[in-house]
């Protein structure tokens, strides 16, 4: 998978990573990775179902993985981090 088709979710409103998600797709791409760490979690489903629902019916979810990774806080103490990793394709 490139670099291209995977989209990092983060702190920007839901719309303009459905917009990120549309172009992506548009470019003869036939799939496309949101990617979310943390609070951006809910995000990233949220971007996935209004994709979905909203603008491109055929897009279908074809693999979610979850996990955590463990970070150093500014003290130096470990921290876990929960990631998601949603996969969604063309028909």
């Amino acid at each position: 998978m490139s670099q291209e088709n995977i989209i990092y979710i983060g702190r920007k409103p839901v719309m303009a990573y459905c917009l990120a998600v549309m172009t992506a797709l548009k470019e003869s791409e036939s799939e496309v990775t949101l990617m979310a760490r943390g609070r951006a979690i809910s995000k990233a489903v949220d971007v996935a179902e209004v994709v979905r629902n909203q603008f491109l019916s055929d897009l279908e979810v074809t693999d979610i993985s979850i996990g955590t990774e463990q970070l150093e806080t500014e003290d130096g103490s470990p921290r876990n981090i929960s990631n998601i990793s949603i996969v969604l394709a063309k028909d």
